[in-house]
C-alpha cells in the first residue's frame, strides 16, 4: 500500500479547514435581545448608529473560526463600522459573502460596512459578518461573548453577543 504524499496531506487539510469556514459563514441563526447605541464617540449633538440583535455561532472545536452577526441602525448622520475585536478570538475580520463566477459562494474581508443615516445593515449568515479567528474556548451555548465595534465616526462600543448554534 503507498503512503499519501506531504503535499496531499496539505491539499486534505486546507479544504478541510475552508469547508469549516464555509460553514460558519453560510448557517442560519437567531437573535439576542441585546441593543446597545455606539456612543462613546458619536458626534456633538447627533444619534449614534445602534446595535442590536448580537449573537455569535461558536467554532466546531477550540482554535476554530465563529462567526458574529447583528443589526446596525444608523443614527442621525452616515457611519461606518471599522474594525472589530472581542477577547474570545486572536482577530476578527470583517466578511461579505458573494457569489463566484462558478456558481460557488464564496468570502472575501472588506473594509469597512457603511451605514447610513436611518438605515439598516444586518450582518447575518451568507451576507456581512465577522468572522471570530482562533478562538481558543467554544464558549457555551447561552453564554455572552463581548464585542467590540469601532465606527468611523461614533467610535468604540462594546456588545455583549448570545452564543447560540448555527
Amino acid at each position: 500500500m503507498r503512503t499519501p504524499s506531504p503535499m496531499l496531506a496539505v491539499r486534505r487539510a486546507v479544504v478541510f479547514v475552508l469547508l469549516v469556514i464555509v460553514a460558519a459563514c453560510s448557517s442560519t441563526g437567531g437573535v439576542s435581545p441585546a441593543a446597545s447605541p455606539a456612543a462613546d464617540g458619536a458626534a456633538a449633538g447627533g444619534t449614534p448608529v445602534v446595535v442590536s440583535d448580537a449573537w455569535i455561532q461558536p467554532p466546531l472545536g477550540r482554535g476554530g473560526v465563529g462567526g458574529a452577526y447583528f443589526t446596525m441602525t444608523g443614527g442621525s448622520a452616515a457611519d461606518a463600522l471599522l474594525r472589530a475585536a472581542t477577547p474570545s478570538a486572536g482577530a476578527v475580520e470583517i466578511h461579505e459573502t458573494m457569489a463566484q463566477g462558478s456558481g460557488m459562494m464564496g468570502m472575501r474581508p472588506v473594509e469597512r460596512i457603511d451605514v447610513g443615516a436611518g438605515a439598516t445593515v444586518r450582518l447575518e449568515p451568507g451576507g456581512y459578518h465577522l468572522m471570530l479567528l482562533d478562538m481558543p474556548e467554544v464558549p457555551a451555548e447561552g453564554s455572552t461573548v463581548e464585542l467590540t465595534l469601532t465606527f468611523e465616526h461614533a467610535g468604540a462600543v462594546t456588545v455583549p453577543a448570545v452564543v447560540r448554534p448555527g
